[in-house]
């Protein structure tokens, strides 16, 4: 059988997740793939010229003449799995990981074997789902030629490979710059002191299930350096946003206001951690600074304040390290029960009842690890506190009096740890206790750590409680300023909009509460306000109007379950306009 040698460019992709995608519905994902073979991945490579050498059950091997096609291909591969995904819940998506190379192959009747091959195959492993990944030499060979960003994520060791191999992650820059909507997106002014925004960094774990590893991370790093005085950072939900996309610094910077924008990665092997991070500045795209960390498991939080001091040296060289450490000490020494949190959090941002449930188990485990773990005691509080407040505890008399215990537990042990008061401090405002201690917790967590975009919202609705309108607004207006794309901009907007009502400006209040209303439509503490004030404003059609759209979403009760005002006449006025509403549709 004859052999030959040529060079060409391998393009080597598969299906993030595709295990759990077939066993959830092997029919219906392998309908789906069909589809996707025959409507976009043949065509469009076709129309760059490429060859499919093989497929397996999830993955294709392309061979291309041309690097610069391969490329091309693969962005817009990409670019239209993104467009098809809209409107498909998170966990049903088909999302491709791609991997190219550049290199000599062995060509055998119709099939190609050798290093080239291979070492595209391991730089698709290391991809993230969306994500098109290449290696130094196809970079080497496009870098001038195409429209793309291409993200240094430093020498990578693959398997059966002998040296290391320099990966680089290709963003769609010129697509990202001509959509309508970072056209139509207005730049934020930038801050009066140095800012940034750490976008997440990828995970390169070649695992999945290591996601919520990575993120913890940054989530680590963006408390560090926000407690830095003289550093304004953006919060995680917002950069968040930018999550699996194709991301141009520059746009970054316009619509999140700030000079810097921080990358990287993060390998978790064994009890092995590798954290990559450059620092680029937005408005030039100009690297200013790029390094590596490398430590064992038990030396992580260190590795995380390493990064911090070294981010904020380069951005104000007047900070001394030592501000850059963190406020108090390790939180646990139990990193088990820390990777128990992370995992915590990951089903706690879902906001709905199941994951919340599951976080608890996990919080219990964590704690039962680690009795004195505050972070893990304020979370498991603040996770009772939503099941009571949304109406999902079996029995709320209980989660209330287990939530309200853990809290007071976190405050034992936390000691000054910024998350931990804010968390608490929400949670028994939830829990409807006497708001003027809250108040010194919430004030210390801010004192602490002055850029936290959550300390700030809870303030805000802490305010709320406290009956003090105007510090209530303005402290909504900090936390949307540090986190301008959250998404719990909708429940912000129904603070503000409380905090309007009981200060008597209607007229805003109402603006504010159906803004919020129109992202949120099944918030029902939307519909309880505005239905009081509408009553309050004399209009009472849409008072009722707006009584009876609640009706549909939950059993009405004269005393609601919703955060009010603990002064009495601020109280009253809520109730008697609600009532009011609710009187006239009897």
């Amino acid at each position: 059988m004859s052999q030959t040698r040529r060079l060409a460019a391998i393009l080597a992709a598969d299906v993030a997740g595709y295990s759990r995608l077939m066993g959830a519905d092997e029919e219906g994902t392998h309908e789906r793939l069909k589809a996707l073979r025959h409507e976009l991945f043949d065509p469009k490579i076709a129309e760059h010229h490429g060859r499919i050498v093989k497929t397996t059950g999830d993955g294709l091997l392309v061979e291309f003449a041309s690097v610069v096609d391969a490329v091309r291909c693969a962005v817009e591969v990409q670019r239209a799995m993104t467009e098809r995904s809209t409107g498909v819940a998170a966990d049903n998506r088909i999302e491709l990981r791609i991997g190219i190379n550049l290199g000599d192959v062995i060509v055998e009747t119709d099939d190609i074997y050798g290093d080239g091959v291979n070492i595209a195959a391991r730089v698709e492993a290391l991809a993230d789902a969306g994500g098109v990944f290449v290696s130094n030499t196809v970079y080497d060979q496009v870098r001038d030629r195409l429209p793309f960003v291409f993200e240094d994520l430093g020498e990578q060791q693959v398997k059966n490979i002998a040296r290391p191999v320099r990966v680089y992650r290709v963003r769609d820059a010129s697509a990202a710059a001509k959509s309508p909507s970072a056209q139509a997106q207005p730049a934020l002014p930038l801050p009066d002191k140095p800012s940034i925004a750490v976008l997440p960094f990828a995970n390169m774990s070649g695992d999945p299930e290591q996601e919520y590893f990575a993120d913890g991370m940054v989530e680590e790093i963006i408390t560090a350096l926000s407690r830095i005085r003289q550093i304004f950072v953006i919060a995680r939900n917002s950069t968040f946003t930018y999550k699996d996309q194709a991301v141009d610094v520059k746009q970054v910077g316009r619509e999140l206001g700030v000079r810097y924008v921080l990358e990287g990665s993060v390998r978790k092997g064994g009890n092995r951690v590798r954290i990559t991070a450059q620092l680029i500045e937005a408005e030039t795209g100009a690297h200013l600074w790029a390094d590596r960390f490398d430590g064992s498991m038990e030396d992580v939080f260190d590795l995380q304040d390493q990064v911090a001091t070294s981010v904020a040296g380069v951005i104000e060289p007047a900070l001394q390290a030592a501000e850059t450490r963190r406020a108090t000490a390790r939180p646990t020494n139990d990193l088990t029960a820390y990777d128990l949190y992370l995992r915590s959090f990951e089903l706690f941002l879902a906001w709905s009842k199941e994951p919340t449930l599951q976080a608890l188990d996990l919080l219990a485990r964590a704690i039962e690890r680690d009795p004195r773990y505050g972070l893990a005691l304020a979370m498991a509080g603040f996770c009772h506190s939503l099941l009571f407040c949304s109406g999902w505890a079996d029995d709320r008399e209980a989660s209330r009096r287990q939530g309200i215990e853990l809290a007071q537990r976190a405050l034992q042990v936390a000691g000054d740890d910024p998350v931990a008061l804010a968390l608490v401090s929400m949670a028994l405002v939830n829990f409807d206790q006497d708001v003027e201690p809250i108040i010194g917790l919430i004030d210390r967590s801010l004192a602490l750590n002055p850029g936290s975009a959550k300390g700030w919202a809870i303030s805000g609705w802490i305010r709320v409680t406290a009956g003090d309108t105007d510090r209530a607004i303005q402290d909504f207006a900090k936390a949307e300023r540090l986190d301008p794309r959250s998404p719990t901009h909708p429940f912000n907007l129904t603070g503000v909009g409380i905090a309007h009502f009981l200060a008597h400006r209607l007229d805003e209040a109402a603006s504010m509460l159906l803004a919020s209303m129109q992202l949120l439509p099944s918030y029902v503490t939307n519909y309880y306000y505005l239905a009081s004030c509408y009553a309050h404003m004399g209009r009472h059609g849409d008072a009722i109007g707006i009584y009876r759209r609640l009706t549909v979403l939950t059993p009405p009760v004269a005393d609601p379950p919703v955060i009010m005002s603990q002064k009495p006449e601020q109280r009253a006025f809520f109730l008697s306009g609600y009532r009011l509403a609710m009187g006239e549709t009897t």
